[in-house]
């Protein structure tokens, strides 16, 4: 049987049988209906998506968006369950909690002045300097911060003289 012939019964032109051919999809040489069962089963594939067509990879592609879907679920799961919260929400909460304990800190001075009658000048500065330093931390803190030492572990504290 040609090219020619064979497209003609299976609806395609010769250059289409021909590239068929030079794929591998037609085995060269064999008969009519060699092929015709060979074209049949390229069409199976492709129509079940196990076979490429082109660029485009059916099975690979259905699978992928099974699991995104699947993650979708699995983080809305999460979320219900609070086990999950979108990042601008932990955000807002994250500020609120910052802006309340700096406004305890900033007190701090004020109450050891109060329950201390006699505390000097230096060691209220010395006070003042600690949560300075506590509030650059806290407002310099990152997601990559983290998985480094907390620096108060690695500094010994000032003790001042009473």
């Amino acid at each position: 049987m040609t090219q020619a012939q064979f497209g003609g019964i299976v609806g395609i032109s010769q250059p289409a049988v021909s590239d068929l051919l030079g794929r591998g999809v037609l085995t060269d040489g064999a008969d009519g209906g060699q092929w015709l069962r060979e074209y049949c089963g390229h069409l199976r594939e492709i129509a079940a998506g196990r076979a490429a067509a082109g660029e485009l990879d059916l099975a690979g592609e259905r699978a992928r968006l099974a699991k995104e879907q699947a993650d979708k679920i699995a983080m809305q799961n999460a979320e219900r369950r609070g086990e999950l919260a979108p990042v601008a929400a932990m955000e807002m909460v994250l500020a609120n909690v910052g802006t309340k304990v700096g406004r305890i800190l900033d007190t701090i001075p004020a109450m050891v002045r109060r329950r201390v009658p006699g505390v000097d000048s230096k060691t209220i500065e010395a006070i003042e300097a600690d949560i300075a330093k506590c509030r650059n931390q806290a407002a310099a803190m990152t997601l990559a911060s983290l998985d480094e030492p907390d620096e108060a572990d690695q500094d010994e504290p000032e003790v001042l003289d009473a």
